[in-house]
């Protein structure tokens, strides 16, 4: 255990393993950071004897592996596994279940996932079943066939917190795996294999890449069968990433620890101006006592923190909210989460608009919601940005 190579130590903090797990010197010419092998194919002396590790990049790739690698070491996992994106994660996982297997959900999922569970899973024999209250409503939801329970927390976009342990107790009590994307919080501020998970996914495009410039996703996990049954598909299915991406994501990596902090930090700022705002009906950020599961928070999150993502719903209607994002300055109205830059969107127009609106509400998605990423800038300019355009959205409804 005392190595950090290999992927699940226990022995060095946070940032030490951010910095090094996955990051061998190169043993030809010492390079401190590994080079990209943007080749292919690798040669082989004799036939199916290969000169090193790899034969075909599909399969496996130095920069893949040291990325890896570095996941696992930070979920505390003995494996990862990379894909081309977070919805490819979210695929080979589903498709790795037989025909008439059953899943449980949480209703407040990223809408990306609700259309693979709805339109695609479906097609293949895998039915969903949604429930906005996963804790109470579990145990009723298992049938004989339920192979997966579902979790997202915090939930996207209103940041509902999920207590992973409750659930996963009573899951693993009927021999049922339990899969939690961990996107909003990074393993910087939640490890969910440590409160009974059996498998963590990530939209590696968000906070672990960090920097907005690559589409990658990644499930970590313990388990040898989970190993064998998912490389397959990742090779067989062929989603992975290429080396050029693994290597920038793995850069990105290794900074996790520093800007997870301050997007909090700034989060923190943001949430509490908005609940004083008389502009604002409602916030949801994990981070504060206002948040109806902050308890979950301070036992699943590190220091009880929040993140860097809130959201909340302002006065006006969805015109007001569709406002505030114009008259934004530093927040940029775009999809996405997670990097060094703090964007805002509306979620029922935007990043969920698939969702049909009687859902969508159930699950406290309205039309008047407004869901930031707070980035890493300096608090007080973000503050006022917000402020300002609060200000000028309760104009334009008076006008």
């Amino acid at each position: 255990m005392g190595s950090i190579e290999n992927g699940h130590t226990s022995e060095r903090g946070f940032g030490t393993l951010a910095v090094h797990a996955g990051s061998p010197h190169d043993p030809v010419t010492g390079a401190v950071i590994a080079p990209i092998s943007l080749s292919t194919t690798y040669a082989q002396t004799s036939v199916g004897n290969p000169v090193g590790l790899y034969e075909y990049t599909r399969s496996s790739n130095p920069n893949r592996d040291n990325f890896e690698q570095a996941i696992a070491a930070l979920e505390h996992a003995k494996y990862a596994l990379a894909f081309s994106s977070g919805s490819a994660a979210t695929a080979n996982i589903l498709q790795s279940l037989a025909a008439g297997s059953h899943v449980i959900s949480v209703s407040d999922v990223y809408g990306g996932t609700h259309r693979y569970f709805t339109k695609v899973a479906s097609a293949h024999g895998v039915q969903v079943t949604f429930t906005p209250s996963i804790e109470s409503d579990v145990e009723k939801l298992i049938r004989p066939e339920t192979k997966l329970v579902w979790i997202e927390t915090p939930s996207n976009p209103t940041l509902g917190l999920v207590d992973i342990r409750a659930v996963a107790n009573i899951a693993h009590q009927h021999g049922i795996q339990v899969v939690v994307d961990n996107t909003f919080m990074s393993p910087y501020v939640q490890n969910p294999l440590d409160h009974g998970a059996d498998i963590v996914v990530h939209s590696v495009t968000k906070y672990i890449n960090g920097h907005s410039d690559v589409l990658m996703g990644v499930a970590a996990f313990n388990s040898e069968t989970l190993k064998e049954r998912l490389g397959f598909l990742q090779n067989a299915i062929g989603a992975v990433p290429s080396a050029f991406d693994c290597w920038l994501a793995h850069r990105g990596l290794k900074t996790l620890h520093l800007r997870a902090r301050e997007a909090s930090k700034n989060a923190t700022v943001i949430a509490k101006a908005l609940e004083s705002s008389p502009h604002v009906i409602s916030v949801n950020y994990p981070g504060i006592d206002s948040h109806p599961h902050r308890a979950i928070a301070l036992k699943q999150h590190r220091d009880g923190m929040g993140g860097g993502m809130l959201s909340f719903r302002i006065k006006g209607g969805q015109q007001a909210a569709h406002d505030f994002c114009k008259f934004t300055k530093i927040f940029t109205l775009a999809e996405s989460l997670g990097g060094v830059e703090s964007l805002c969107e509306v979620p029922s127009s935007m990043t969920h608009a698939g969702i049909p609106k009687e859902q969508r509400e159930a699950a406290g998605v309205f039309d008047d919601l407004v869901r930031m990423s707070c980035g890493i800038e300096d608090a007080v300019d973000l503050h006022a940005d917000v402020l300002q355009a609060l200000s000028l959205a309760a104009v334009a409804q008076k006008a």
